[in-house]
């Protein structure tokens, strides 16, 4: 008896002493084979695999609040922008998420010493074989291949330790279809099941990457051309065409007199948009003389390059119109140029983005393959073979971009993902505009969504079509305002209707952010829309947009050796730019950092 109570203690005391056994839980998963792919065979157990953890930031819920304590003029820290050392180090993965995963992965047998975590801290890397990754995710790998031929190696789904998950956002490669394809180029055809926009219908491939094509809804409007003595008279006839003089009247802009060595304004064009020196020069040559034969700073992205093989006012009128007008406001502050892109991909925001946070490249996974530019161009000889610019190239403190999308364009990941790279540019000092759009409420090319099944329609019915980059809170949205037909240049303006509709509505994406409630509360307030929930999101829960306005009507622009009257927010963006460019002009010079 003695006996058997010493053989029951000791297995009690042996069973409090071994560790429980850990609880995976499945992490993602994939529900079926994305289109045009097919399974071919398991993997052999041999075969390596490079494998890549995205551990899971730290601080991400306190950026907004970062952002307003450095933004907002009530605040003591304002105009106190971060380093981008600062900036890396607050959101890099917590010493409690690197340790963590490590811990995983040596008692699962990968060796301390053949992982590595990535310079922007961000990832843990290593190689495994087949054997070693399906034992650690409790899956299994297969070969698949895509109807073009292209191989792809991927698991349905991937489990890991409870808790690890919080550690972790997500692993490749596993479920991610995210392979280049022969033929996804310019065309904008997508090659795998496609994501889903915020009104629910498939994003389409290739819409991101686009931006810069002729035809394209966010380029500016050409009314018709004018002989330039008709308006030398200039400030008499403002009302009917713009020109420098005209906006220095209209919103008080001094003179620039000063070129702070701190101060930089940059102007964003996409491949294949383009000036043209001698446009620039015709225009200077009127309105600003000591500007005849300037240039830009010319940053050439991802292949970016001037074309002018082909030249019209579709291919040069958003550049030209840019240029024109920001660097004759501002001078003599230089302007930076970002020409983004080849002529074979063309570029994306995320292609830019890239090019100035090397970080940008890789987080969350980095750019979408079937809707940002990929280089080098592996698959077209024609196209840009240099290495991708991760990095590189340096932010101006004002952005000024006259191009954007509709919100229902793309997924809210990947509109979110690049929402939180403009906060970290506003952390570090860097103003971010984008035009708001020329169609009223209606998206690019005066299109609203079909609410039944989620397709654009001619914009007589159905759910109003925000933009993006516009609903994202991190970005000042710039619309567009007209003087009053007949009106002097001093009289109030209204907003434009001429050519174009500015630009406006309420995101159905992003949250309202605090700075704008009180705004957006008083416009249901005392302007309730006549449209309802089945119009547009009215729940007074998110994101309003534009936040500011500047003309946008019957600009003067040289185009094609010609003068044209133009119309857009795309002539309101790089105003408004210019105009933050010189109070920052005037902060530097007595000792202040950029708004």
């Amino acid at each position: 008896m003695r006996c058997s109570l010493l053989a029951l203690a000791a297995l009690f005391t042996s069973a409090l002493a071994a560790p429980s056994p850990t609880r995976h839980v499945v992490h993602e998963k994939r529900d079926r084979v994305p289109h045009g792919w097919e399974m071919v065979s398991r993997m052999e157990s041999t075969s390596v695999l490079p494998m890549r953890i995205a551990l899971t930031e730290s601080n991400k819920d306190k950026l907004h609040d970062y952002l307003m304590e450095v933004s907002h003029p009530d605040s003591k820290s304002f105009g106190s922008h971060w380093s981008a050392k600062k900036i890396a180090e607050t959101f890099a993965p917590a010493r409690e998420t690197v340790d963590a995963v490590r811990a995983w992965l040596a008692s699962s047998g990968i060796a301390p010493e053949r992982v590595r975590q990535s310079q922007s801290l961000g990832w843990l890397t290593f190689d495994a074989t087949v054997e070693e990754a399906e034992n650690l995710l409790s899956t299994e790998y297969h070969l698949y291949k895509h109807s073009t031929g292209k191989p792809h190696v991927a698991c349905s789904g991937y489990q890991i330790p409870e808790h690890i998950r919080p550690h972790v956002d997500f692993i490749t490669p596993t479920v991610h279809f995210d392979a280049k394809l022969v033929g996804e180029q310019f065309n904008g055809k997508a090659k795998r099941a496609p994501p889903t926009s915020s009104v629910g219908h498939p994003v389409s491939g290739g819409i991101a990457k686009n931006i810069g094509a002729p035809g394209s809804g966010s380029l500016p409007k050409e009314g018709r051309i004018i002989d330039i003595k008709s308006f030398l008279a200039e400030l008499a006839n403002c009302n009917k065409r713009i020109v420098p003089n005209c906006l220095r009247a209209l919103y008080r802009i001094p003179l620039g007199v000063t070129a702070n060595p701190k101060n930089s304004y940059g102007i964003v064009e996409y491949t294949p948009q383009a000036y043209l020196q001698g446009d620039l020069d015709l225009f200077f040559a009127n309105f600003s003389k000591s500007q005849v034969q300037r240039t830009p700073i010319f940053n050439s992205i991802d292949g970016g390059v001037l074309q002018t093989e082909v030249q019209s006012f579709q291919f040069n009128g958003e550049s030209d119109l840019d240029l024109e007008y920001a660097m004759a406001l501002v001078n003599p502050v230089p302007v930076t140029l970002y020409q983004v892109g080849d002529l074979v991909q063309g570029a994306s925001f995320n292609n830019f983005l890239d090019a100035i946070d090397a970080s940008y490249c890789t987080y969350k996974g980095g750019d979408d393959p079937t809707q940002d530019g990929i280089y080098p161009d592996t698959v077209n000889p024609n196209g840009y073979q240099g290495p991708q610019n991760c990095g590189g190239f340096a932010a101006t403190k004002v952005i000024s971009t006259s191009y954007g999308y509709n919100e229902a364009d793309l997924s809210p990941f990947y509109e979110m993902r690049q929402c939180d790279e403009y906060a970290k540019l506003g952390l570090a000092g860097s103003t971010i505009l984008y035009s708001s759009g020329d169609y009223g409420v209606a998206g690019n090319r005066g299109q609203c969504i079909d609410p039944a099944t989620g397709a654009y329609n001619n914009g007589t019915s159905g759910i109003f079509n925000p933009s993006f980059p516009g609903g994202c809170p991190y970005v000042t949205s710039v619309g567009a305002t007209q003087i009053v037909p007949g009106a002097s240049v001093t009289a109030p303006e209204e907003a434009c209707e001429t050519v174009i509709y500015s630009g406006g509505g309420f995101s159905n994406v992003f949250p309202l952010p605090d700075y704008q409630s009180k705004a957006v509360k008083g416009f249901f307030a005392n302007h309730p829309p006549p449209y309802g929930a089945d119009r547009f999101n009215n729940s007074q829960q998110t994101r309003g947009f534009p936040d500011v306005s500047a003309n946008g009507a019957n600009y003067v622009v040289a185009v094609n050796g010609k003068f044209s009257l133009v119309y857009g927010t795309s002539a309101s963006s790089p105003t408004f730019g210019a105009v933050i460019t010189l109070v920052n002009e005037a902060r530097f010079l007595i000792g202040k950092g950029p708004v």
